[in-house]
């Protein structure tokens, strides 16, 4: 996975408790931030899914070149 990619990925992850906790006080949000938390998870689910076709995308072209050597 990217740098980058895990850098905003570890972001989405601390938005989730955000979402449901006020973080200046620690207590439960009495309505949680639902779209924050939908925000976050698809993020997430978008950088796996994207990090997944990058890797096949790479595992093919590396394919590709050690079938050309023979």
């Amino acid at each position: 996975m990217d740098k980058y990619l895990l850098v905003i990925l570890i972001f989405m992850v601390v938005t989730i408790p955000i979402a449901f906790v006020e973080p200046s006080s620690g207590e439960i949000r009495d309505p949680p931030i639902i779209p924050l938390f939908y925000a976050a998870i698809a993020g997430i689910i978008i950088i796996f899914i994207y990090t997944a076709y990058k890797d096949k995308q790479e595992r093919q072209k590396a394919n590709a070149k050690r079938r050309a050597r023979k």
